[in-house]
């Protein structure tokens, strides 16, 4: 089954060479970007520490339960098993949820330039979401229905 996205590689290298130049590009905005206003800086601060840290929480959670399953890239690893319960129970991809919450996090703290980097990526990883579950469903037939089940892409609860 086909996304009828770009493969970006054998293994979907270039998604990986993308999600990284957007990682780069969030932390370098954060240090050398604009800051957020006097009159909300602190509070976006706080509220931005508090996101950061649900997301080193779930990208914790997400990758210990994928052990030797885990890759950067799209494609399965060969020897890979379909991952569905803990936290893989609550939500189909919380690597990326939890990459996601760490770069707005950042970018709630620092400054609304890599905030504009933080929805570029939240896009790809969106697409490389896509692209990687139309290769689960080729190689796991009951992904399907644990697609089903496990609404939430990102963050439990929320998406």
């Amino acid at each position: 089954m086909s996304s009828g996205l770009p493969s970006l590689g054998r293994r979907g290298e270039g998604w990986v060479i993308a999600q990284f130049v957007l990682g780069a590009a969030i932390l370098v905005l954060g240090i050398v970007g604009f800051a957020w206003p006097d009159g909300v800086s602190r509070a976006l601060t706080f509220v931005g520490v508090l996101v950061g840290a649900f997301g080193m929480v779930l990208l914790a959670q997400g990758f210990g339960a994928l052990g030797s399953s885990l890759t950067p890239f799209p494609r399965p690893l060969e020897n890979a098993a379909l991952r569905e319960g803990g936290v893989y129970g609550r939500v189909r991809h919380p690597i990326y949820g939890g990459v996601l919450l760490l770069a707005l996090g950042w970018s709630l703290a620092l400054s609304p330039l890599a905030l504009a980097a933080t929805v570029l990526l939240w896009v790809l990883l969106e697409l490389k979401s896509r692209h990687e579950e139309s290769m689960l469903l080729a190689r796991y037939p009951e992904y399907r229905t644990y697609r089903e089940h496990v609404r939430r892409r990102f963050v439990p609860g929320v998406y």
